[in-house]
């Protein structure tokens, strides 16, 4: 796993959030001191440094978020809904990055996204034993992509 350091480096060497909304970032700030907010995009409100509460820098509180992030990515890909499917899909890649999983590529294929992101959702919870919301669907399936069913 990468340390903070490692983190923080790249960020200032000009490593971007991946999403539109830099979802992957905010959520990878919780990690960090207040004061290096800033270093991800972000501004605390007025008065909020004294009460920020930085989460642990652990594997576990690591794979603790991206147990979460998986669930929330397979409810946006199955509902279809494409920012969010899309913002998820980066988060879970940046946690894969984080964790220096070989599911990480440094440059996702346009399949590596197809059908909203399942495909990869469906990999890291199988390798990782998180709840798995298409069973034994691959997630590439035409019921799942933008001209499938509904």
């Amino acid at each position: 796993m990468k340390t903070q350091e490692d983190v923080l480096a790249a960020v200032k060497g000009g490593r971007e959030s991946d999403c539109i909304d830099g979802r992957d970032y905010a959520r990878l700030s919780e990690f960090f001191p207040a004061s290096e907010v800033p270093t991800f995009g972000f501004e605390l409100n007025d008065g909020a440094a004294p009460t920020w509460r930085q989460r642990e820098w652990t594997p576990s509180t690591v794979m603790e978020q991206l147990r979460a992030d998986v669930a929330f990515g397979f409810e946006k890909a199955i509902d279809k809904r494409g920012i969010s499917a899309n913002a998820m899909f980066y988060v879970v890649r940046m946690w894969l990055w984080i964790l220096e999983d070989e599911l990480y590529q440094e440059e996702p294929t346009d399949e590596g996204y197809a059908h909203y992101g399942l495909p990869l959702l469906k990999a890291v919870a199988v390798k990782f034993g998180f709840p798995n919301a298409i069973g034994d669907d691959l997630g590439s399936e035409p019921k799942y992509s933008s001209e499938g069913e509904s």
